[in-house]
């Protein structure tokens, strides 16, 4: 069984593929599983009913996902492809502290609708990683003890979430290179403590081999770290926004995991884990 549960669609403000390619394109590659995991990020974007307050990317604004569309195009999406595709319904949501409250606002509406949802944190008091804005003015030990100790201010508040996404972002937007896993690690350990506790996982994010990253994302540290502190909760998924990332690598990290002593890997139903051996 294959299965992507990190996808990106033109619901997204940074994709522009279509649910209808997703689905064939998964179909055409042998994958028997997808979660569609959009964008929504409090702080940064604002939703579609107020494009006014939109900060302007490559000429159109940054929303976030459009509900009113979005979840009855993947409900269709779902029956159209069901003889040959499984088809989950999440998102991805990118919390910060100040914005939890939204967060559990859009649930409260919208998790009926939902299988699954990813917890990342991409910024930090409204600064990007991805531009740098975050990092500017700081130095590699202020920016990743800030993103960690966001990342834990977040995990104590909030449970909402599924599974962490790419726990140690940071590192793919780190202009100095990679910070080593000890310097973090008691604070990761806290993390990885509170996700276990309140029954949710983390996820494995394949674009680690793209953006050129010399380990997994998480790195094989945080995987073991959170086996040994009894983690099993593991979801697998190739952060696509385009065809050439869909499903990519999904196989060779599973080998990787089971070499690392994991058993099994996880898809969701309805917000609940479903459990796959590691070498079906």
């Amino acid at each position: 069984m294959l299965a992507d549960y990190h996808l990106h669609t033109e619901f997204s403000d940074d994709s522009v593929y279509a649910v209808d390619d997703v689905c064939r394109d998964a179909i055409r590659l042998n994958l028997n599983e997808i979660c569609i995991t959009d964008h929504v990020d409090y702080g940064i974007k604002p939703d579609v009913d107020h494009p006014e307050l939109a900060p302007i990317v490559e000429g159109e604004p940054a929303l976030n996902v459009d509900y009113e569309r979005y979840f009855p195009a993947l409900a269709e999406a779902r029956d159209r492809y069901a003889t040959d595709l499984t088809l989950k319904r999440g998102l991805e949501l990118g919390v910060q502290r100040h914005t939890i409250p939204r967060y559990e606002q859009l649930l409260e509406r919208w998790s009926g609708e939902m299988d699954f949802a990813i917890l990342s944190v991409h910024q930090v008091d409204d600064a990007e990683f991805w531009t740098g804005d975050f990092q500017r003015g700081r130095t590699q030990r202020e920016y990743n003890d800030a993103y960690y100790n966001e990342l834990l201010e977040v995990v104590s508040h909030y449970s909402g979430y599924s599974v962490l996404g790419h726990l140690d972002l940071i590192k793919r937007y780190d202009p100095a290179g990679i910070y080593p896993f000890e310097k973090n690690r008691d604070v990761i350990a806290e993390i990885l403590t509170r996700v276990i506790a309140d029954g949710k996982g983390i996820e494995v994010n394949t674009s680690s081999f793209r953006y050129g990253l010399p380990d997994l994302q998480p790195c094989t540290e945080i995987l073991a770290l959170y086996r040994d502190l009894g983690g099993t909760i593991v979801t697998i998924g190739s952060d696509s926004h385009k065809p050439e990332h869909l499903g990519s690598y999904l196989a060779l990290v599973r080998r990787r995991l089971a070499a690392l002593g994991y058993t099994s890997w996880c898809t969701f139903e309805g917000w609940e884990p479903v459990f796959h051996p590691m070498n079906a």
